[in-house]
């Protein structure tokens, strides 16, 4: 409907067309007024994700207009849901899927899919969806929505990103029952042609997409993201966001919460692994040695608190951050007492972990409790932001993963928690990594991410309870992100696209996709001048 006059008769579609000629201002707030129509989250998503298919400049657009509204159903929690319904509400595919059965013809499906020009790829295998488990194939929702804040969030152009999914099958019976059910029915494979299949994929995305391509991991069980991490980091442009994401947005919200609080990060302790590696290097930065840092932070899983000992196998992971036996530990509300932490970070995806009287005991113990709450989705998460305010009389510096609206206490006072979303940081540092050719992405640029978010928070933001710039900002923060992290990789010799920007800041915004429709006009001129054709003589 936006089409001219002149681009339909051009086109040949003038009269496929009612005769009026719409901005896409119009179109816009058609798609808001029916959007607002809806209260069911998933039917939102259903609306959205067609929009998407049918007008992508149109959809970004609303999105990024109202992406505090509507990242919440692009992306989590209300895309875990679609995850579990895939089957079910499935319209067209989108991304690509590769099964264990394509071994030795992944090249060949690359080929297939139509963009040739991919800078980005988000990957899958579906065995850890947010804190949902297995889901196989109907994964592929995550790295859907991860790259629609890839453009919405940081301006990446839609057709450079490239959603996948790896099939091996899945371990949820539920979804091996269920006729509609899209994957291999089969149970996960965990042999040597696992890992094959992995190699095949990453040399397959290189030699056909270039060396500098980035290959995101998500959602891979824990066993397998930290074994790939190490595995390929040296070799590719890789990251896992699960892992550095997450710690990076979690380091920034305990930079920002040693601002309210006033005491210096090496005067924490508090963590899970990704995180934990991240704080140790932010406390090093400082100038306290690596053992020192380790013994601030504590680890508790499934098993209880991580110490020397116990009879319970310890991940190989994990093992910098064994400690002696602080006493006597049965629970989590013990491991509080005894520690005494300044901060708790809950990334298992466990459930309330953290009950009243967790919060109760942080309470007392600190004026001012950091609480972090990130597991994924909302049911998943650690305590309520309700919770950690109330029982903590309002004191608490209170972060979740997915989002929890403003708490108002007894006395009126009003707390906007802060969401800690791995969206501030992965959209920003994946365009400077794409914008600068960087091979191989190290833990000190998830540092300098984390840094430079907690700089963008304001004063005035830290006294609303904010952790974190509001996400109607996050343009903006994954703007000024990228610029600081292109600034660092250029400067430790990371990147290797030349000539290096003078101006980076005025690179990136000049770069940056925008939601403008294009002309469909063919370039039409005129020469200058007249041209005189001499007569013909008889």
């Amino acid at each position: 409907m936006a089409f001219s006059l002149q681009e339909r008769q051009i086109l040949g579609i003038h009269g496929l067309l009612p005769p009026k000629v719409e901005t896409q201002d119009i179109q816009a707030m058609r798609f808001q007024k029916n959007l607002k129509k809806m209260t069911d989250p998933l039917e939102k998503y259903i609306y959205l994700m067609g929009i998407q298919e049918r007008n992508e400049r149109l959809f970004y657009r609303v999105l990024m207009e109202d992406i505090e509204e509507l990242m919440p159903i692009v992306y989590t929690p209300t895309v875990g849901l679609a995850c579990t319904q895939y089957g079910h509400i499935f319209r067209r595919p989108k991304g690509l899927f590769i099964s264990i059965r394509d071994k030795g013809h992944i090249r060949s499906i690359l080929d297939n899919w139509p963009e040739t020009n991919v800078a980005a790829v988000v990957v899958t295998d579906g065995e850890r969806i947010l804190g949902l488990g297995d889901l196989g194939v109907y994964g592929m929702g995550i790295p859907v929505g991860k790259l629609c804040l890839y453009t919405a969030c940081a301006g990446i152009r839609p057709e450079k990103c490239l959603p996948v999914v790896i099939d091996v099958g899945t371990d949820n019976e539920t979804l091996l029952k269920d006729p509609l059910y899209m994957g291999l029915y089969q149970k996960r494979d965990r042999s040597q042609a696992y890992d094959d299949l992995i190699d095949e994929f990453m040399e397959a995305v290189v030699e056909k997409y270039g060396q500098d391509t980035l290959i995101q991991f998500e959602d891979f069980g824990n066993h397998n993201a930290f074994r790939f991490l190490r595995k390929y980091r040296e070799k590719y442009c890789t990251f896992n966001d699960d892992i550095q994401g997450t710690a990076s947005v979690a380091l920034a919200g305990l930079l920002a919460a040693q601002r309210a609080v006033g005491k210096p990060i090496t005067e924490h302790q508090g963590a899970a692994l990704g995180i934990a590696n991240l704080i140790v290097m932010a406390m090093m930065e400082t100038g306290m040695s690596q053992a020192e840092a380790r013994k601030k932070i504590w680890m508790y899983d499934k098993h209880g608190l991580l110490v020397k000992g116990r009879p319970q196998e310890t991940d190989t992971n994990q093992e910098a951050f064994v400690h002696d036996s602080p006493g006597t530990v049965q629970s989590f509300l013990d491991a509080v007492n005894t520690i005494k932490p300044t901060a708790i970070i809950g990334v298992a995806g466990a459930g309330r972990l953290f009950n009243h009287d967790v919060i109760k005991a942080m309470g007392t113990l600190n004026e001012r409790p950091i609480i972090f709450a990130l597991s994924n989705p909302t049911t998943k998460a650690e305590c309520t932001a309700e919770d950690a305010y109330t029982l903590t009389d309002g004191r608490c510096l209170f972060a979740s993963g997915s989002p929890f609206g403003p708490v108002t206490l007894s006395d009126g006072r009003v707390f906007t928690p802060g969401q800690g979303n791995n969206a501030y940081i992965f959209p920003g540092v994946a365009l400077a990594v794409v914008l600068s050719g960087v091979r191989h992405i190290s833990d000190t640029v998830f540092l300098e991410a984390a840094k430079t978010l907690a700089e963008q928070l304001t004063d005035k933001e830290l006294e609303e309870g904010r952790l974190y710039p509001p996400l109607s900002n996050i343009r903006e923060v994954s703007v000024q992100m990228a610029v600081k992290v292109m600034e660092y990789v250029y400067a430790k010799g990371m990147a290797f696209r030349y000539p290096e920007p003078v101006d980076k800041n005025g690179f990136i915004r000049a770069t940056v996709w925008n939601t403008n429709y294009d002309s469909f006009l063919p370039d039409t001129y005129d020469w200058p001048g007249q041209i005189e054709i001499p007569k013909l003589k008889h």
